[in-house]
């Protein structure tokens, strides 16, 4: 397994992290605790050492599972997890106050619930699961953020940046105050190059690239006859004709990148690894089928250039979390 420097913090991370939302059990249908720790368990068998969960996947339950796992291996295995926003409104937005998102007290409380599930005694990246930078100079979140930091109970800070908008987090990269920030980058989403990328790369700032299968539409497995059940978010993602939408446009990457459907979603990973300003991406893995498969991608090699430019031209600019 390669690793790639995650920004400035010194830590060494594997060029394919765990994401960890899916078997949080809340918004996926079908996770499975023993599944769930075995995928785990492969994982960091073939070299993962970068696990991101968050507070709000299942009401702490995923970051239980990745404590238990991580908690019975010898292995350094660094985690991310992310406190959601007191008020509870995703995306961040202007309209808000930094103190109704994240007021020290909250940062704090949420920060001391992720210790417990996850039964380390610090956290190597604590997030904040939304941002907007007209927050940048309110409230008391920095000096939390760095009380926290003094007393050992984080490593370093970061953000999620709000789901294709990778705009609104270009102050904050700019102000120092962040190690790292986490950002929708994919063959369909790629604007974080526009500006996001260069303002990293000049200031030191890891990327942690989420989405890298758009949800699923990007593994070549979503069909126009493709059913999700109720209480699973794809099932209003992938509504009306947005199935036959992905299936095309899969189909024509397909052909430009001259594989097989099924080479699609290795594609889609060294896309993103062609990239130097990512650390780390971090598909959701709930099965050793898909562990294995993604985990061989992280070998350290991208794409060739030439068909990097032509998938450049699937750019596809759309908000379905809307």
């Amino acid at each position: 397994m390669h690793t790639r420097r995650l920004g400035q913090t010194g830590l060494e991370i594997s060029e394919i992290g765990y994401g960890a939302w899916g078997i949080g059990q809340t918004m996926w249908i079908g996770a499975d605790d023993e599944e769930s720790l075995r995928a785990l368990d492969r994982a960091i068998d073939l070299g993962l050492n970068f696990i991101d969960t968050a507070l709000a996947y299942g009401n702490g339950h995923s970051e239980q599972l990745v404590g238990q796992t991580v908690k019975r291996r010898s292995e350094t295995v660094h985690i991310a997890t992310k406190i959601p926003p007191k008020n509870l409104r995703w995306p961040g937005s202007s309209e808000d106050h930094a103190d109704a998102a994240f007021p020290g007290e909250h940062i704090r409380s949420c920060t001391e619930r992720s210790l417990r599930n996850l039964g380390t005694e610090a956290i190597d990246v604590q997030q904040f699961h939304v941002w907007h930078d007209d927050w940048l100079e309110q409230g008391d979140w920095l000096e939390t953020v760095e009380a926290l930091k003094q007393e050992g109970k984080i490593r370093f800070f970061g953000v999620s940046i709000n789901d294709h908008a990778p705009d609104t987090a270009l102050k904050l990269v700019r102000s120092g105050h962040v190690d790292t920030v986490q950002v929708i980058f994919n063959v369909f989403d790629q604007s974080p190059e526009d500006e996001l990328f260069p303002a990293v790369k000049e200031h030191g700032v890891g990327v942690l690239a989420r989405v890298p299968f758009d949800e699923g539409g990007l593994t070549g497995r979503i069909t126009p006859d493709s059913e999700f059940p109720e209480g699973d978010f794809r099932h209003d993602y992938f509504q009306g004709d947005r199935k036959r939408e992905v299936y095309e446009r899969v189909q024509a990457i397909a052909r430009d990148a001259g594989v097989e459907v099924d080479g699609v979603p290795e594609i889609a990973l060294r896309f993103i690894l062609s990239f130097d300003e990512v650390s780390t991406v971090i598909p959701g893995m709930r099965s050793i089928r898909n562990v294995e498969r993604n985990m061989a991608v992280g070998d350290g090699q991208g794409l060739d250039a030439g068909v990097v430019e032509q998938l450049k031209a699937h750019r596809w600019v759309r908000d379905w979390y809307r």
